[in-house]
């Protein structure tokens, strides 16, 4: 435009010429210009387009390609060791060493050197290119004297790769100005690798292959430990993150997170973005060596940002808005302008000077007016690509904040590339419109020391510790993963306790005791009345008024839970069976049946050696009770006496039952075919029902008679020692019965979580688990209850919940600690579920041969916590028993109520066979 004669205005001449200058531009740029609402939309397409890539079936069409590149973790550190990296993507190839040490600090040290990438190299024939790599690595490590070193090595490879695992990458396509023949949809790795074959003198072991914004955010990563995305504005632009792995549908697996990259260069390929494109964007795309490819990359980047500038400039001099309408032949040459032409063109004080410079070397002759002009197209553009950066990162930060469920994140972002580095405006402009996007975010941007290439060899660190944390993990997991032969060898065990347990000879020596209870029956539907239960067997006691009625087989029930208080769990014998009977009282009041006599059942779920069904003598107290003058004493004269000693109401106890006992019969009176009985809860135990021929402790060979087996103790003479940890060990010295009950404590609800306990603070000891920090509440016993392992290993649980769990019980967890205390969870569950089912083999397998069947059909009733909520224990018990005794098909049915019902249909059963008995 020419300047006319200056006007009589008080302004000065220059501000006037600006704003008019100015505002010309503004009008000719107009699509340029991005208002909010366009780049919250844009922000919205593009976590619409994420959401694309990251589906199995979306995948396939989506122009932003979210690759999976199979990094898990960021820096952590305590990272150390010496690695080697290569930098291959840009103008230059670069190779370093890279010394990382904990020492207490983070602390990294990179000896570098760089080698040129010649066209015919980088244009030429792949094998070449790989070999061209392969030669300068090897001149690097001679120069550095590393040849006789085993050293592990990333790989920086800044174009699109689908990887299948961290050090596997087929390229999708080259980039910027890379054309090598014949490595398209091959494995990069694989040709590098063959290539540095040909030098026998070198051994490198390549474990990561790294995109170089993943470099740029495992640099920042190492320094800033909040860092999970990195973004790269150069010659090329894009971004990745860490990403939840429940959303990543191409990978397998839920657990943890894994870094995406977006290829964010590609948005818009599929025309999502035409209603902002300009008819700059397509010219240049037109002329451009990938047409139609990496259209919001043409929209940014520092390889284009020149180009647009140049194409704009030209088509204003053909209209006469600029250079009064004269074009030099250098302004119509491609690539003539470059991006640091207009970052120096934007310099704060001397960017009107350099645009001079800069348009005269053009052979342009730019007047005040021109050079202004000039200077805010460049404005106008690089503001666009900042806009449109901050669009698509807003995008990330919010699917981060989504994913973990927070009001407000914290978070940073580690940032590199030439554009964002040299060009003085443009970060403070991405910085303010990304806050202005995402104010529920507080983001901070860190700048990536020594690039890429750094990050390489973090990838590679973090690879090299991760890789020797998991096997040390896996060796521990080792200890809790028993072989097939092992089971049976437990199995097998069992079988000879059973048989030891039941013979006269050999009994006082069993482990598994193998008591006989005296119920002789199992309930045949004819049963009918009013009876009370009593359920002694936990800090819990209740009372139950149970009515049944025969014929149509229904049972219903009243009853009243009670409180045993500490200080009469563990005081005297007297005082626990006063309270018991104050609460039958209470019970009796409340039911109003206070003169009523009715037959009782007491299920009492202690060890009892029993010489009838209504005398039970305590063995030993277990479950953390302890009142004195009990051990030895009869259980049922103990309750008689106390009944005696109030004087108010009188009751007819007809039977004393355990809690298995209970649980059997409640099932027997569903279905016939249970005849057995299982716990799997606080405790551990079973029982089922016994040719009397085989009980040598009881007189008579008529019948059958239910065998309380009591296995809890199997494994106390030390026929589990093979299979016994360490943990396992620790578990049973800091219990209230150490040596006791050692198969009951690697499979029971009490001890599991103490278990898991012990393993975290070994593993937190051995620097694999929360930083080292063993925190208070880990050092407290039976902090980690078994409740935590059956919510911990639900499958419907997001590691973010996992972490919430551990955080209850102050354990500060990252991503990884939290899969790691899964793993120890399943493996410890898993165990006992197992351990359960070899138990069970060897009982269902001695029924099918005493009865001399080639199958057997049976039914198991269970009970029990650990049973009844834990996501897995159930299924793996059942198949464990199905691999161990294969011709026997067993069926598991849930016991409603077995210790209060069962221990009323045992009463029923006996009055029943009294009867019988009378009448012959």
């Amino acid at each position: 435009m020419t300047v006319g004669r200056r006007p009589r205005s008080s302004t000065p001449f220059w501000v006037l010429l600006t704003s008019s200058m100015m505002s010309e531009v503004d009008r000719f740029l107009y699509h340029m210009r991005l208002s909010d609402e366009t780049l919250l939309d844009i922000m919205a397409r593009f976590q619409a387009e994420m959401q694309k890539g990251l589906g199995k079936d979306t995948n396939p069409t989506a122009s932003v390609k979210m690759l999976p590149t199979f990094v898990r973790a960021i820096p952590d550190g305590s990272e150390n060791g010496e690695f080697l990296s290569l930098d291959l993507g840009g103008s230059k190839f670069r190779v370093l060493k890279v010394q990382v040490s904990e020492e207490g600090k983070r602390n990294v040290q990179m000896e570098s050197q760089f080698y040129p990438t010649p066209n015919e190299i980088i244009r030429g024939n792949g094998t070449e290119l790989f070999e061209y790599v392969a030669d300068c690595l090897a001149d690097f490590m001679e120069t550095k004297g590393l040849k006789q070193k085993k050293l592990p090595l990333g790989l920086t490879f800044s174009f699109p790769c689908r990887q299948t695992k961290l050090e596997e990458g087929v390229l999708l396509s080259w980039t910027k100005k890379f054309k090598a023949r014949g490595v398209q949809d091959t494995d990069i790795v694989s040709s590098l690798s063959n290539a540095m074959r040909k030098h026998k003198d070198i051994d490198v072991d390549i474990l990561a292959l790294v995109n170089d914004t993943v470099g740029t955010m495992m640099t920042c990563a190492y320094d800033d430990p909040y860092c999970e995305v990195g973004v790269i504005i150069g010659t090329g632009t894009n971004a990745c993150y860490m990403e939840d792995m429940s959303n990543i549908d191409l990978v397998e697996g839920d657990e943890g997170r894994m870094c995406i990259n977006t290829e964010w260069g590609a948005f818009g390929d599929d025309g999502a973005l035409e209603d902002i494109r300009t008819e700059f964007d397509r010219e240049l795309d037109l002329g451009s060596l990938n047409p139609g490819k990496q259209l919001f990359e043409k929209m940014i980047s520092g390889l284009y940002l020149g180009e647009l500038v140049r194409l704009i400039l030209l088509k204003m001099a053909k209209t006469g808005l600029l250079f009064g309408g004269e074009k030099s032949s250098a302004l119509h040459i491609k690539g003539k302008i470059e991006t640091r032409h207009v970052a120096a063109m934007e310099r704060y004080k001397e960017g009107l000077a350099n645009t001079r410079e800069i348009l005269t070397d053009l052979g342009l002759e730019p007047s005040e007016a021109d050079c202004i002009a000039v200077q805010h197209v460049c404005t106008i553009v690089s503001f666009r690509s900042a806009n449109l950066c901050a669009a698509a990162l807003a995008a990330i930060l919010t699917r981060l904040r989504e994913n973990k469920k927070l009001v407000r994140l914290r978070t940073t972002v580690g940032m590199d590339g030439t554009l964002y580095k040299i060009h003085p405006q443009y970060p403070k402009r991405l910085h303010k419109v990304v806050r202005k996007l995402v104010p529920n975010c507080d983001v901070r941007f860190l700048l990536s020391e020594s690039g890429s290439a750094k990050g390489a060899a973090m990838v590679t660190a973090v690879a090299s510790r991760v890789q020797a944390q998991r096997k040390q993990i896996d060796k521990m997991l080792a200890l809790f993963q028993l072989t097939p032969e092992q089971l049976v060898g437990v199995r097998d065990k069992m079988r000879v306790e059973l048989e030891y347990g039941l013979k006269k000879d050999t009994h006082p020596l069993a482990t598994v005791k193998m008591l006989p209870t005296y119920v002789r029956g199992m309930p045949d539907g004819t049963e009918k009345g009013k009876f009370l239960a009593l359920d002694l067997g936990g800090t819990n006691f209740r009372v139950l008024l149970v009515k049944i009625r025969s014929g149509r087989r229904s049972v219903r029930m009243y009853n009243k839970i009670f409180a045993i208080p500490l200080e009469i769990m563990q005081g005297t014998g007297e005082e626990l069976f006063d309270h018991i009977v104050q609460c039958i009282a209470d019970f009796l009041d409340y039911m109003g049946l206070k003169g009523a006599q009715l037959p009782l059942g007491f299920t009492f779920s202690f060890p009892c050696r029993q010489a009838s069904i209504d005398k039970g003598t305590l063995i030993e107290w277990t479950k953390g009770f302890k009142a004195t003058d009990c051990e030895g004493e009869d259980v049922v004269d103990m309750l008689r006496e106390a009944i005696k000693r109030r004087n108010e109401f009188d009751l007819d106890i007809v039977a004393v039952v355990n809690d298995t006992v209970g649980t059997m019969m409640t099932c027997g009176y569903e279905d016939r075919n249970c005849e057995i009985g299982l716990i799997a809860g606080t405790g551990s135990n079973m029982c089922y029902m016994e040719e009397m021929k085989n009980i040598e402790l009881v007189e008579g060979n008529e019948g059958k008679m239910c065998i309380n087996t009591e296995w809890g103790g199997f494994g106390d003479n030390g026929c589990l020692d093979d299979i016994r940890t360490q943990y396992d060990k620790e578990v049973d010295e800091g219990s209230l019965n150490p040596g006791k009950q050692r198969y009951e404590k690697m499979t029971s609800g009490m001890y599991l979580g103490e278990i898991v306990r012990q393993i975290l603070i070994d593993l937190t000891k051995q620097g694999l688990l929360f930083r080292g920090q063993i925190s208070e509440r880990l050092r407290t016993r039976g902090i980690f209850e078994t409740k935590f392992l059956s919510q911990i290993e639900s499958d419907r649980l997001a590691l973010l919940q996992v972490r919430g769990i551990l955080q209850q019980l102050g354990l500060d967890s990252t991503c990884e600690d939290s899969i790691v205390v899964k793993e120890v969870c399943g493996a410890v569950s898993r165990r006992a579920a197992q351990l359960y089912g070899a138990g069970l083999a060897a009982i269902v397998e001695k029924k099918r041969e005493d009865q001399g069947l080639e199958h057997l059909k049976i039914t198991v009733g269970v009970d029990g916590t650990l049973y009844k909520l834990h996501p897995h224990f159930s299924r793996i018990l059942q198949e464990t028993v199905k691999e161990l005794a294969p011709r026997c098909d067993v069926m598991f049915m849930l016991s409603e109520d077995g210790s209060g019902k069962g221990a009323a249909l045992i009463t029923a059963v006996a009055k029943r066979l009294q009867q019988a008995r009378k009448d012959n």
